[in-house]
């Protein structure tokens, strides 16, 4: 285990687990509030995890109480524009970087997420939800709109239901989070590691190059319009048909054996 420090102490705790790495934030007396210091913590350990040899995904949990309460309101508050604008250029860096990861990453949430912390669950390409974990965009309580994260936001649950969210800045039980498709599954505390690994497994057994590819190619045409998202998905898949991953898969669908993917 390595820890992703900063001047002001131990942020981010990075574990090794076979071809799984596990990120925990780490400052639970502030409820993983995600400070400049937390973010920058959080980046350098995401590129860290991935250059994990024989890294296959990437689990993001939090220490103490809550998963993340969101951006450091005491930092903010006496921030300058100059070191706003450096805090959410990070945050918007980190998210989009979550997407860039060549592996699947899974938010584990056991409690609170909040504003930013919402924002980083819906990041995330999977979710699992203890059954007590909440969701919410609050900023509207304190004078401040949560307009970034929205933007994740309204990609997993919808304009209607995001705006309730920002508008109302009411928290949402997990039940709910999952009918609204932002976290996948939700089940007790006790069994939250069972369930990540249940979502894993599949991916565990598949090609790690066609995981990356399949990962990359989604995230490029997620947003675009469907005329346009298809010339990126057709060449994957044309150019996925000639890779030897494909060729093994074929065979062994062929063959009725299980693949044994080239790299693996």
């Amino acid at each position: 285990m390595k820890i992703v420090d900063s001047p002001g102490g131990r942020l981010v705790e990075v574990e090794v687990r076979g071809p799984v790495v596990r990120l925990w934030l780490d400052r639970p007396e502030q409820r993983n509030a995600l400070s400049l210091e937390m973010l920058d913590a959080l980046g350098r350990a995401l590129d860290e995890a991935a250059a994990v040899a024989g890294a296959r995904a990437i689990v993001l949990g939090g220490r103490g109480p809550a998963f993340s309460a969101g951006h450091d309101l005491r930092e903010m508050r006496v921030a300058s524009a100059r070191d706003v604008e450096e805090l959410f250029r990070r945050c918007e860096s980190v998210m989009a970087r979550l997407h860039r990861v060549a592996v699947p990453v899974i938010a584990r949430v056991h409690g609170i997420a909040t504003a930013a912390g919402c924002q980083l669950v819906a990041a995330c390409d999977l979710a699992v939800a203890a059954e007590e974990a909440t969701f919410a965009t609050p900023g509207i309580k304190v004078g401040l709109f949560c307009s970034t994260p929205a933007v994740p936001l309204v990609r997993s649950v919808g304009r209607k239901r995001a705006l309730e969210m920002l508008l109302s800045g009411r928290p949402v039980p997990a039940a709910t989070a999952l009918e609204w498709g932002l976290v996948n599954r939700v089940v007790p505390r006790d069994d939250l590691d069972l369930a990540i690994a249940d979502l894993l497994a599949p991916v565990l057994e598949s090609s790690a190059d066609v995981v990356a590819t399949g990962k990359r190619v989604f995230w490029q045409q997620v947003d675009l319009p469907e005329a346009e998202a298809y010339g990126p998905a057709s060449r994957a898949m044309c150019e996925g048909v000639a890779a030897p991953a494909a060729r093994e898969g074929f065979a062994a669908f062929v063959e009725k054996r299980k693949p044994r993917w080239p790299g693996a």
